[in-house]
């Protein structure tokens, strides 16, 4: 470690800046909002410094040694090398942290990149070796957080004493605050700034913290690629107690979950032994009634096939706070990654999406309006069924010679088109395994110009397949 990281508490204190220019306005800027009982030393200031007129001491000279007398922190941010220098050396010498600006080999300390939602702060640096990295991961820091942290920061703070006072136990607190920070309801009264509100809300939270029953999120994992989440998706599973989740989320997607979460297979594969629906529902309800943040984590969207809605029913009857992130359904990102359009101006003017599983009773679709041509017919869960569906499109008068796909692992490093023509399906759905989408409809036959992701449509796809494999890159 080249820099030991902290904050320092500047206000009142006094901290000596050697330069007048634009760089040295940006440091007075900084240190200004930190407090700092600030001295310029400098023969001019630029103009901008009147804004700050009254707040800092202006000494209109060279830089002397003497100016550091009684001062705790020196920046120097001027364009003269040897003034820069004579700054560093004098500060050394009286064992005082210094900081020249743009030269750290004369610094024993430096300014971290700020992403700074106050009274919260996050600094990140790199020590000056790689500036723009440092950048580009403040914006995606900056992209992550949620807008209300400084707000929910500030709020803690009025809170913490009462918190101290009902709570004894420390770990009773953590518990109470990653609740608390974690929580969609009071993230909406802040976001809409109700303080009175929040306050209120945290206060009802502390009255009945031992007894407090949690919520349930209703979260969609998107297809399979770990780059499809949502933000809200991925705040949601990092910040979840217990999580239960289907069979096809998949494992880059579950390695994201927090490592002190409890994970739960709910999931139900054809063919393989699975959780009851029932069973699903109970542990929900368990779970949440015990006081954890639960997540239902569901692949794709949870309201698209996903019997999300069934699993809310039960919540609202046991009255278990829930709320919903919508992901991208498999329709939707599988379809896009296999170079297939649902929809294309020429070919099809609706999409129509459909499961291959039958109610309980057996109850058939119309497939007299399913076979209708124009239109781009997406089947989950139909492998099983899809001589079946073969059968019942060409006999309601939907061509043979419709260009079909099966997409298997959609959006995954391990994705696999297969193509060919309906009085085909039956045929290619053998060679598939699940979990895999099936897409009718001529768009299919767009996708030999417009295939993008890992392979190349066409005879060459074997061949050349291996050369545009994409690598799935986490960054911890």
């Amino acid at each position: 470690m080249d820099y030991l990281p902290m904050f320092a508490r500047l206000e009142g204190r006094p901290v000596l800046l050697v330069g007048g220019g634009e760089v040295a306005l940006r440091k007075a800027r900084l240190l200004l909002a930190a407090g700092a009982r600030l001295t310029l030393v400098s023969p001019e200031l630029e103009p901008e410094f009147h804004e700050f007129a009254g707040r800092f001491t202006h000494v209109a000279a060279r830089f002397d040694p003497a100016h550091l007398a009684g001062q705790i922190l020196v920046v120097a941010a001027t364009d003269d090398h040897e003034v820069n220098a004579l700054v560093y050396q004098s500060a050394n010498e009286l064992g005082l942290f210094v900081n020249v600006v743009d030269d750290p080999e004369r610094s024993s300390f430096i300014f971290p990149s700020l992403t700074d939602p106050s009274p919260l702060m996050v600094a990140v640096s790199s020590g000056r070796k790689a500036p723009v990295l440092v950048r580009l991961l403040r914006e995606r820091l900056e992209s992550l957080l949620p807008r209300h942290l400084g707000g929910l920061a500030e709020l803690s703070g009025r809170v913490r004493v009462k918190a101290k006072r009902v709570l004894a136990s420390l770990s009773d607190r953590r518990r109470f605050w990653e609740r608390a920070f974690a929580s969609n309801t009071l993230a909406g009264l802040i976001e809409k700034e109700d303080w009175q509100g929040a306050e209120g809300w945290l206060n009802d939270g502390l009255d009945k913290a031992q007894t407090e029953v949690g919520e349930v999120v209703l979260v969609g994992a998107g297809p399979g690629d770990p780059g499809l989440l949502t933000l809200k998706a991925l705040q949601q599973i990092q910040q979840a107690e217990v999580v239960l989740y289907d069979q096809l989320v998949s494992p880059e997607i579950l390695d994201l979950v927090r490592r002190d979460a409890t994970l739960v297979s709910v999931g139900k594969k054809a063919g393989a032994h699975s959780v009851p629906q029932e069973e699903t529902n109970r542990l929900l309800v368990e779970y949440a009634r015990a006081g954890n943040r639960v997540v239902r984590l569901k692949g794709g969207d949870p309201f698209m096939f996903g019997r999300g809605g069934e699993e809310l029913e039960v919540l609202a009857e046991e009255g278990i706070p829930f709320s919903v992130v919508p992901g991208i359904t498999a329709a939707a990102g599988a379809t896009a990654y296999a170079g297939i359009p649902l929809t294309h101006r020429d070919h099809a003017q609706s999409a129509v999406f459909i499961t291959g599983h039958c109610q309980k009773e057996g109850k058939e679709p119309d497939w007299q309006q399913l076979a209708a041509t124009n239109q781009t017919l997406v089947i989950y869960m139909g492998l099983m069924r899809s001589e079946h569906i073969q059968q019942q499109l060409v006999s309601h008068g939907r061509s043979s010679a419709t260009p079909i796909a099966i997409i298997e692992r959609g959006t995954t490093a391990r994705q696999r088109v297969l193509t060919g023509t309906l009085d085909e399906l039956a045929e290619l759905a053998q060679q598939a395994v699940s979990p895999s989408l099936i897409v009718i409809g001529e768009v299919v036959a767009l996708r030999k110009q417009l295939a993008w992701f890992g392979e190349q449509a066409g005879e060459q796809a074997e061949t050349e397949a291996s050369r545009h494999e994409l690598k799935l890159v986490s960054l911890a």
